[in-house]
């Protein structure tokens, strides 16, 4: 992802926003038929809230629309400070620093959460522990984790049976592309990013001689290495509407899969 830097003109309406909203305070979230509670998380992005419902949280608001790849370009409405004003949690990125503001600007009482953005397998499966038992949903947390533990490594499996003449691929991986490579079970020779690739990382990425360049979808270097025999794939960090990490993993292992195959 890019380091995004807090908003200005947008804040400035959401702070304008969130005196019209000053009575507003935290809720103690919602309550089912058997009294179980569902606190209410509001996350900045659709990556934040998949952790956050891998968690078993159930009452998800994302701020940032899927659309806006940058959250920098989008203005808070007055809408998004009523939402982060009734949360029990609001989580957020570290290169997210507008979600303190936002959150100040509604007056709210929610816990600001720091979330880690990192897709590795052992990352993410930690994530998810420490959200549940933040949030109170430990064992729905402990069921998702033995979920994907089981679905990541039949991914890993079928790629490992499409590696190209059955030998370990050489990859090299946009900086937070390389759990795609972690899953293909690849051999990582060389990264790049999160900044401009240079002529010098270029030449020296190339003498590598990877088979494959692993790029972010998200903030894309274009044609890494051209001139060079290496396949590029594009990985895709974050689900979109659906809220779901697995799918995620999914179709990086169907975009992996299908490069091996050639097509």
């Amino acid at each position: 992802m890019a380091r995004f830097h807090p908003l200005t003109a947008g804040l400035a309406l959401a702070v304008a926003a969130g005196v019209l909203l000053g009575g507003c305070a935290s809720s103690d979230g919602d309550h089912d038929h058997d009294g179980h509670q569902h606190p209410k998380i509001v996350a900045t992005t659709t990556w934040e809230a998949a952790f956050a419902k891998a968690a078993g949280a159930e009452d998800v608001t994302v701020i940032v629309p899927a659309s806006v790849h940058h959250a920098p370009d989008y203005d808070p409405k007055p809408s998004d400070l009523t939402a982060v004003a009734e949360a029990d949690f609001v989580l957020y990125a570290p290169f997210e620093p507008f979600a303190a503001k936002i959150k100040e600007a509604a007056g709210s009482k929610a816990k600001l959460i720091e979330v880690n953005l990192d897709n590795s397998a052992d990352r993410a499966t930690a994530q998810v522990k420490s959200l549940g038992t933040q949030f109170g949903t430990a064992a729905a947390a402990d069921g998702w984790t033995a979920t994907f533990t089981a679905e990541y490594d039949k991914l890993g499996k079928d790629i490992r049976a499409a590696w190209p003449g059955g030998k370990q691929p050489t990859m090299v991986a946009q900086v937070f592309s390389t759990w795609a490579a972690q899953l293909a079970g690849a051999d990582i020779v060389g990264t790049y990013g999160p900044e401009a690739v240079t002529p010098g990382q270029v030449s020296a990425l190339a003498a590598k001689k990877p088979e494959f360049v692993l790029d972010n979808a998200h903030m894309s270097s274009g044609t890494v290495l051209p001139d060079n025999a290496a396949r590029q794939v594009s990985i895709v960090n974050y689900p979109s509407q659906d809220r779901e990490l697995l799918t995620v993993y999914r179709d990086a292992a169907a975009a992996l899969k299908k490069a091996m195959s050639g097509s």
